[in-house]
């Protein structure tokens, strides 16, 4: 299967190569430059910040993903980024680890989970090397990170292999054949993160295809427009007021294969 993939640099599956280490260096400037940030970055104020504004914009998450439902369990995040994610995992109850191959995500991380009380593990890890024993989690997280790693099939059997028997990973991609790719297009609505080193669409048929490692696969497209509140301009009030409304008036069975993010919860 060959991804449809943008990329500054051309992909690498070897370690340590160059579409690796411009992944690297892309995300440890990147991942604290967020268009709606305010405050300081790594202050409480700066991730309370953040994280509200990427759950309203996937308003989504929060209704598929039961973050309080694995209490006592081992749940590992897979380019966990500031930890936002990963928060509500282990307020729930969860034992965490949490890994990313920026550096300053790391950092991030843990000044995060210090401010908030929590307890968790950190590493400095490439996902496409996870370098854990075989089946040492329940559950694997890995959310808006498959598109921009080299080599996202080798990320996911390096996830199948850390989980547990029965486990559950709970996995992202972005649709080729989704409202904002097509909306991109048609009015060149800007999309983030476009020109990260790599970047890869695939089909819901490509994702499953991509998954078959696992027992057991669901993939639910997702994320349906809501209004913007970074973007200005004519382009956004035409986004906010006419394309927003006019999308989300139609019946969600009409739409949903175009959802933006293909949600996958897998089963070992």
């Amino acid at each position: 299967m060959e991804l449809d993939t943008v990329s500054s640099s051309k992909p690498s599956g070897t370690a340590g190569g160059p579409a690796i280490d411009a992944v690297r260096a892309y995300w440890d400037a990147q991942v604290d430059n967020w268009k709606i940030a305010t405050f300081t970055s790594g202050t409480p104020e700066f991730f309370q910040q953040v994280e509200r504004y990427r759950f309203e914009k996937l308003e989504y998450l929060a209704d598929v993903v039961d973050f309080t439902g694995f209490s006592g369990q081992q749940v590992l995040d897979v380019g966990c980024g500031l930890a936002n994610d990963l928060s509500r995992f282990a307020a729930g109850g969860a034992e965490v680890t949490g890994v990313d191959i920026a550096p300053r995500a790391i950092q991030l991380a843990e000044a995060n989970f210090a401010q908030r009380g929590l307890l968790g593990e950190f590493h400095v890890m490439d996902g496409e090397r996870l370098d854990f024993p075989p089946e040492s989690f329940d559950a694997v997280y890995c959310h808006t990170v498959l598109q921009f790693t080299p080599d996202p099939v080798r990320m996911i059997q390096g996830i199948h292999r850390v989980l547990k028997p029965g486990g559950l990973a709970i996995l992202m991609m972005v649709n080729r054949r989704s409202w904002m790719n097509l909306l991109r297009h048609v009015m060149r609505v800007e999309v983030d993160h476009l020109d990260a080193p790599v970047y890869h669409r695939v089909t819901r048929a490509e994702f499953r295809q991509m998954l078959s490692v696992f027992r057991h696969v669901d993939v639910v497209p997702e994320r349906f427009p809501v209004p913007t509140r970074v973007h200005r301009g004519l382009k956004a009030l035409l986004f906010n007021a006419g394309f927003v409304t006019v999308f989300n008036a139609l019946p969600r069975a009409w739409t949903r294969g175009s959802g933006h993010h293909l949600m996958a919860f897998c089963r070992k």
